[in-house]
C-alpha cells in the first residue's frame, strides 16, 4: 500500500499494463482502430507516465505549456521537421490531458472541448503534412487519431475513472461534458448512474 492507504498494483511492464488497459477500454467503448494506432496510444501513455516527458522545464519549475503556445511553435517552426514535431506534441498532449484530466477542467476557463478541437486539428494537419516523405507510414495513424479523437478520449476517460466513485459534482460534470462533446461514453456512464441525459435538466442528483 502507498501512503494514502490505497493498494498499489505491481506490473512487470508499464507498456504491457497500458496495452491491456487501452485494448480493454477500446473494446468496452466499442471503438475500433488500426493496430498501429492502438500501439501509438499505448506508447503515448507509457511516455507521459513520466512527468518529465509531459511537462516543460521553466524557471518556476515543470509546467505544462499552453496549447495556444504549442500551436504558435508549430506555425513559427523554422523547418518542416520542427513543425511536424510541434504538431505531434500538440496532438499528444491534448489527447493525454483530455483523456486523463477531464474532471479537472471543471474549475478552469479552458474546457475539454478546446483540447479535443486543438488535438484533432493538430493530428489532421500532421496527417496531411506527412502523407509524403519519410514519415508517410505514420500519416494513416495521425489521420485516424484526428477522425476518432473524441472516441479515443472516451476510452482514456474509461481507464482514468475505472476505479473512481462518482459524487454529485462528478455526475454534473459528466453531463456537462456530454453537452459539450456529445461523448457516447459520458452518455452511457450517466445512464448507468441512473441519470437520463435527455431529461437531466429536470433531474435531482441524489445518492
Amino acid at each position: 500500500m502507498d501512503e494514502t492507504g490505497k493498494s498499489v498494483l505491481a506490473v512487470p511492464s508499464l507498456r504491457e499494463f497500458f496495452r491491456d488497459c487501452v485494448h480493454g477500454a477500446l473494446v468496452k467503448q466499442r471503438v475500433t482502430v488500426e493496430e498501429q494506432t492502438e500501439q501509438y496510444v499505448v506508447n503515448l501513455l507509457t511516455l507521459f507516465a513520466r512527468a518529465e516527458s509531459l511537462y516543460d522545464d521553466t524557471p518556476a519549475g515543470p509546467r505544462l505549456k499552453p496549447l495556444a503556445v504549442m500551436l504558435c511553435d508549430a506555425l513559427e517552426a523554422p523547418s518542416a521537421p520542427a513543425r511536424h514535431h510541434a504538431l505531434q506534441r500538440l496532438g499528444d498532449v491534448s489527447l493525454f490531458i483530455a483523456g486523463f484530466f477531464a474532471q479537472g477542467f471543471a474549475a478552469k476557463l479552458i474546457d475539454i472541448d478546446y483540447h479535443i478541437a486543438m488535438g484533432g486539428r493538430a493530428y489532421g494537419a500532421l496527417a496531411e503534412a506527412t502523407a509524403r516523405g519519410s514519415r508517410r507510414v505514420l500519416a494513416g495513424v495521425f489521420a485516424e487519431l484526428a477522425i476518432k479523437f473524441q472516441p479515443l478520449v472516451d476510452a482514456l476517460n474509461e481507464i482514468s475513472e475505472s476505479s473512481q466513485r462518482h459524487s454529485d459534482r462528478d455526475i454534473l460534470r459528466l453531463y456537462e461534458i456530454w453537452l459539450k462533446t456529445g461523448s457516447a461514453r459520458c452518455f452511457e456512464s450517466l445512464k448507468r448512474l441512473g441519470v437520463d441525459p435527455t431529461t437531466a435538466g429536470r433531474t435531482t442528483f441524489a445518492h
